[in-house]
């Protein structure tokens, strides 16, 4: 029987899983812990290994003699030796579809939490005051203009959002659209221009080699002093003791994060507590129907490569398209 290997999830139970793939006929099975260790015992009996936050090394994968997939959990593929799965003749696939909605709702949310001062004036009035003017003086967000940095599903869902709120939009992405820009959006030919141009600057890029540290220094000293910061991307994007420095020397007005460069954070990260910062715990994926979603569709993806098929959502459509790499699993190439 063809066997999946779940090396860690962040739900209660694998029965969708389970359902899906006994349709197909392949076994689930879950690791203990998803660490290297244990799995450089176990891969080697999986035709599929399935992960969502772990690391998933080259080594467990040269170990993975009968693996013909790996299936993520989400939409980042940064926990993932792509390179060494490519070679090996792995097709590596993710959910693009996951959370779209819900993390374009909780970057709006953070930033009208912090346009609206939420936060403050509730902790106020559960203290026993009430006072509309103690946060100082507050400004629509109609008319204000919206930055987002990388125009992907979840960039142009963000964007969708602060239209609707009658924000002008503007956007920077590394490669240009292929249907080209939105009439109704603002280009930059950089993220320095962007960060120029705008009151509220929203990350949406993902977390690779050239985005480490993309919002360092440079950046945050090209933001207006009344402008905002929002990542629901990936923490490392941003260099969080220089956001920190920028909010604490009120170089910007604020920040809004559901990432961290460590998740839970290290002790004593210069951004937890930090006035007009709002920092929310990797939560902004969930919603009971985002999970179902994701579950369900990493496990088709599954059932697809091994029946012989293409995935819709392919992280290397190399192993497809290259006669070196074809042959599920490189059996060619160890």
């Amino acid at each position: 029987m063809r066997r999946a290997l779940v090396i860690d999830y962040a739900w209660p139970d694998l029965e969708i899983e389970r359902e899906v793939l006994a349709d197909a006929g392949i076994e689930v099975a879950a690791a203990d812990t998803g660490l290297e260790a244990e799995l450089l015992r176990l891969a080697a009996d999986f035709d599929a290994l399935m992960v969502n936050w772990l690391p998933l090394s080259g080594r467990v994968l040269w170990a993975a003699t009968r693996c013909r997939t790996v299936a993520r959990f989400g939409v980042g593929v940064d926990n993932i030796d792509v390179d060494t799965a490519t070679r090996l003749g792995i097709p590596v696939t993710r959910v693009s579809s996951y959370c779209i909605d819900e993390v374009a709702e909780h970057t709006m949310a953070l930033l009208l939490a912090l346009r609206r001062r939420i936060v403050p004036f509730a902790a106020q009035t559960t203290a026993g005051g009430w006072d509309n003017t103690a946060s100082g003086p507050l400004h629509r967000l109609r008319g204000s203009t919206f930055g987002v940095a990388g125009w992907g599903a979840i960039g142009r869902a963000v964007a969708d959002l602060a239209r609707g709120l009658g924000m002008k939009v503007e956007a920077w992405s590394r490669s240009t659209p292929p249907q080209g820009w939105p009439s109704d959006v603002r280009p930059a030919s950089s993220l320095l221009e962007l960060a120029g141009r705008v009151d509220h600057l929203s990350m949406h890029v993902p977390l690779t080699a050239e985005t480490t540290g993309l919002v360092g220094e440079e950046v945050l000293r090209a933001m207006r002093p009344n402008a905002v910061l929002l990542n629901t991307a990936r923490g490392a994007i941003v260099d969080t003791a220089a956001l920190a420095d920028a909010v604490r020397e009120r170089r910007i007005a604020g920040a809004g994060i559901d990432v961290l460069d460590a998740d839970p954070p290290a002790p004593g990260n210069p951004l937890i507590g930090l006035e007009n910062v709002l920092v929310t715990p990797h939560a902004a994926f969930n919603s009971v129907e985002a999970i179902a979603t994701l579950r369900r569709q990493a496990a088709v993806n599954v059932v697809t490569v091994l029946n012989g098929g293409r995935p819709r959502d392919i992280v290397n459509p190399e192993v497809f398209d290259s006669p070196a790499l074809r042959g599920a699993g490189g059996e060619g190439i160890r």
